[in-house]
């Protein structure tokens, strides 16, 4: 940081102001024309509009607090870390704090990019069991850099150009990873289109060894041991074995007595997202976690790949998802899964030459996807590199 700059307490040159819930049992407190901010609403970090809007007597009679416009708003529990500028004078929740300056010597916009880039200090400094949060104690004593108005403004304005640009880099590489992505499902979806139709089917009960549900409780986890595969670690094809958890052999034994998952096998995700399936590979013991499904193809039937990428197909998945239930997440029932109609299935010989024009595609197009988002991260960091020189004083 230059010589010439000094950092003071947040609490010192800001006000710090909590927020609150009004009753969400009576709803005319909801019928207003108030913003109301929650963390669900900070996606973007100029908020014009809210989920929900109250009423003056649900700011009167609650503990939220409406905040000026033009100040900033910061995630202290939920979302920890997440900061925005207010665009319009909005009230907020308990898990938001506004910060309003005190005097004209400090610019909410100044504000608002020092907390972008000490937001890895804010994260880390985060505690509790269920829910990562800070106390108000901590962000009042966040030291900020107190420099002139005119070098406040000249930050901000360095950071707005910079981050415009390398927001629209970011734009442009995201369109690039989803355009990708959309060849894959286009040639998944040309390799599949004859086996949802057609007088020829069997149901997927009658051409696999088994189809096993999981055991419907949470597994106790341990640091080393048996990977535990849980809806997260199911990809589009293959596992994700990064941050897997990990079960004793004792549990393992116990959550695999319905049967023992073997390498050929497929691993369906029933929610969360549901329809994501991926083939267990050699020389690895997995245990199912839940909401997920073990699915074992006949061998003289059904090549595992070919089964795989056939569920991952959109028409597929749009006919297995078609059944799905819940309001929140989707949820396939595994009388759907058993029931679930093949049509047209083709021979061994012709599902490995498709299994084989289809993995070259995609090893194709993911090493391309993989450029992409070596890219985003990229971007991610000159962010962080061009923040940490605006407030050391290293941005001309």
């Amino acid at each position: 940081m230059k010589e010439n700059w000094e950092t003071v307490d947040l609490g010192s040159v800001c006000d710090l102001i909590g927020g609150g819930t009004p009753s969400k049992s009576k709803k005319e407190y909801y019928s207003g024309h108030i913003p109301w901010a929650t963390v669900r609403d900070m996606r973007v970090e100029n908020l014009e509009e809210t989920e929900l809007s109250i009423t003056k007597q649900a700011v009167s009679d609650s503990s939220t607090k409406i905040i000026p416009k033009n100040n900033v708003i910061i995630a202290t529990r939920v979302g920890l870390g997440k900061v925005c500028i207010l665009k319009n004078d909005t009230a907020i929740n308990q898990d938001l704090k506004g910060v309003i300056p005190k005097t004209d010597n400090i610019i909410p916009d100044y504000v608002f990019w020092w907390f972008k880039n000490i937001s890895d200090e804010i994260i880390n400094a985060g505690t509790g069991l269920t829910v990562q949060g800070v106390k108000l104690p901590f962000v009042k004593e966040l030291q900020i850099p107190f420099i002139t108005v005119t070098e406040q403004k000249q930050i901000v304005t360095l950071l707005d150009q910079a981050f415009k640009v390398i927001d629209q880099a970011q734009a442009n590489i995201e369109t690039n990873i989803t355009n990708s992505e959309a060849l894959i499902e286009s040639y998944l979806q040309k390799c599949f289109s004859n086996n949802l139709s057609g007088s020829v089917f069997k149901p997927l009960n009658d051409i696999c060894e088994l189809i096993v549900d999981c055991e419907h409780k949470t597994a106790p986890t341990q640091e080393i041991g048996y990977p535990s595969i849980r809806t997260p670690n199911i990809g589009k094809g293959e596992l994700i074995l990064n941050n897997v958890n990990r079960v004793s052999k004792k549990v393992y034994k116990e959550w695999t007595k319905r049967a023992i998952p073997q390498s050929g096998d497929l691993i369906l995700a029933r929610e969360a997202p549901a329809g994501n399936i991926a083939v267990i590979p050699e020389n690895i013991s997995v245990c199912l976690g839940q909401r997920t499904v073990l699915i074992r193809p006949k061998e003289d039937i059904f090549i595992p790949k070919y089964l795989a990428y056939l569920v991952l197909s959109r028409d597929v998945q749009k006919s297995l998802l078609s059944h799905s239930q819940g309001v929140t997440v989707g949820h396939i029932n595994m009388r759907d899964i058993r029931a679930f109609k093949i049509y047209n299935l083709p021979s061994l010989e012709k599902q490995k030459n498709i299994v084989s024009k289809i993995n070259s595609i995609l090893y194709e197009i993911n090493k391309v996807i993989s450029i992409y988002k070596r890219q985003l991260s990229n971007t991610e960091e000159l962010k962080k590199s061009i923040l940490q020189k605006a407030f050391n004083g290293e941005l001309t």
